[in-house]
């Protein structure tokens, strides 16, 4: 479950309906009844917050919101989008990271979701974090 506070227009989430689940992007917000509005890529549905869970950032999300990857000689990988960097240890590796935008630098020590990224570039570079490409 993702807190509704969490969550921002363009966030990208898993959402559960009737034993289905997909992702999805949010669209809007219903404050009085707590609801969540996310598009699945046809159409809008409204979710309650127990209904929408996080993605877990890996290569495959990263490299679907348009990251380049490369990999340095020590084995260490780094994504790169625009002037953003996220770099891992080791390939595969999102439990312990660092993210850079110019002179502003963030050690992540545990995995985090998709979401919790888009926010962090979000406050790093005042652009929201989305597939389109630079």
């Amino acid at each position: 479950m993702i807190k509704f506070s969490d969550l921002k227009a363009g966030d990208y989430v898993l959402a559960e309906n009737e034993g289905q689940a997909w992702e999805g992007e949010v669209t809007d917000f219903n404050h009085d009844e707590k609801e969540i509005s996310v598009y699945n890529g046809i159409q809008d549905f409204w979710f309650k917050d127990e209904d929408l869970f996080p993605l877990p950032l890996d290569e495959k999300q990263l490299i679907k919101l348009k990251f380049h990857k490369h990999v340095n000689e020590d084995g260490s990988v780094k994504y790169s989008k625009g002037a953003f960097r996220i770099q891992t240890p080791q390939q595969g590796n999102f439990a312990n990271f660092e993210m850079w935008y110019r002179d502003e630098k963030r050690i992540m020590t545990q995995p985090i979701s998709v979401h919790r990224l888009q926010n962090h570039y979000l406050e790093m570079t005042k652009v929201h974090l989305t597939d389109d490409e630079i």
